[in-house]
């Protein structure tokens, strides 16, 4: 009590009250045709909101922008991380927009103290864009990079890299840390490069690798990292591609010492074939020109997780006639032409390189880069 009537003290003579700032992000989520998610950290307990404009050439500050809240059941967030999803947009359309966060001091029953504000910076800089999906491009470019393991001088070069084919979005395909032990250490090990180098305008959608399932921070993926429902795994489209994105759980049984009696992903993956089987079987999955399966661990090899794969997914997938599988996992670059055993080309992405995939309605053509910028393969799939 004593503590919330010297800060209230201060607020009525003008003396500083705490900062407030922007930890970590914005960054982009689950970039669609009609809806995005933005997703940023505080550093105190705040409320937040995003304003958005169309693109143009007026000035931000034009005019009031439309505002849009962090919200829950129709109550604003108080939180240090902030998740806004911004339906009702235009397909094939540049938004420009800023996210603000008000520091909530305290709260005591029907009474709020509030302090300082923050937001990102539209008046020396120009504000942050993004332009939503379209079913009907003709062409689109995706990069995928996967097993990073918190090496973030790897990650930047792969980017890098990448970046000079000017990809619409990036896929994280797994094991971008080697364990979840807090949000300093996410962000650190791979999240914060993201944001500095594309993520605020240029989206990633993220499969978990066996490794995220990992730490005492495991269970708070979603938290950071969310797919538009509350399952990881989860479909989308851009241009001629339709997604399907698998969350093949962990590489050993689950009985295995090393999970502690924590994890049941043997009836998870259950779970998620039956949900796939429905998938293969939409209108959306069968009218797209190309679809892509991305999952971290391959339905190859003799460990649990593999078999599991193989077992579970690749049953279901064989009736479906996709045109490519990603994985990643083994840190080594594999490649199944496609034969009786998998009907479709599998490609398995070294963590030493970056796959850049330009796709058509009747052909998609990967280009595999290493960590150096060389372009080491290239492969050619036509319908």
């Amino acid at each position: 009590m004593k503590k919330q009537l010297l800060i209230f003290i201060a607020l009525l003579i003008g003396l500083p009250t705490q900062a407030i700032s922007i930890k970590y992000g914005p960054y982009l989520q689950n970039l669609d045709t009609n809806s995005v998610t933005i997703t940023w950290i505080t550093d105190s307990t705040s409320i937040g909101w995003v304003e958005l404009a169309e693109d143009g050439s007026d000035s931000f500050y034009s005019t009031v922008r439309q505002q849009y809240h962090d919200t829950q059941d129709g109550i604003k967030n108080t939180s240090t991380i902030h998740s806004v999803t911004l339906n009702d947009l235009s397909p094939n359309t540049v938004y420009r927009y800023r996210v603000y966060s008000q520091a909530v001091l305290s709260h005591e029953g029907n009474r709020v103290m509030y302090g300082d504000y923050v937001a990102t910076n539209v008046y020396s800089r120009e504000p942050l864009r993004f332009k939503t999906n379209n079913h009907d491009k003709e062409t689109m470019r995706f990069a995928m990079i996967n097993d990073i393991h918190g090496d973030n001088q790897r990650m930047e070069r792969l980017i890098n890299h990448s970046s000079l084919m000017e990809p619409d979005m990036y896929i994280f395909n797994g094991d971008m840390a080697s364990s979840f032990e807090n949000e300093e250490q996410i962000f650190d090990d791979f999240a914060q490069t993201a944001i500095t180098m594309f993520a605020s305008e240029i989206p990633f959608y993220y499969v978990r690798g066996n490794h995220e399932t990992r730490g005492t921070y495991a269970s708070h993926f979603h938290q950071y990292f969310t797919t538009g429902h509350d399952k990881l795994y989860y479909t989308f489209r851009q241009g001629p591609v339709f997604f399907v994105m698998l969350d093949s759980g962990e590489d050993k049984p689950d009985s295995d010492i090393e999970y502690y009696g924590l994890v049941d992903y043997d009836n998870y993956r259950n779970e998620q074939a039956q949900w796939l089987s429905h998938i293969v079987t939409s209108e959306e999955y069968i009218n797209a020109p190309i679809k892509v399966i991305v999952s971290h661990i391959p339905p190859t090899g003799d460990w649990h997780g593999n078999i599991e794969v193989k077992n579970k997914f690749m049953e279901v997938l064989k009736l479906s006639a996709p045109d490519l599988m990603l994985c990643g996992h083994e840190h080594e670059l594999i490649y199944h032409e496609a034969k009786e055993s998998n009907p479709f080309p599998i490609l398995i992405n070294s963590h030493d390189n970056v796959i850049v995939g330009k796709v058509s309605a009747t052909s998609l053509i990967i280009y595999i880069i290493d960590v150096n910028g060389t372009i080491i393969d290239t492969i050619i799939l036509n319908k």
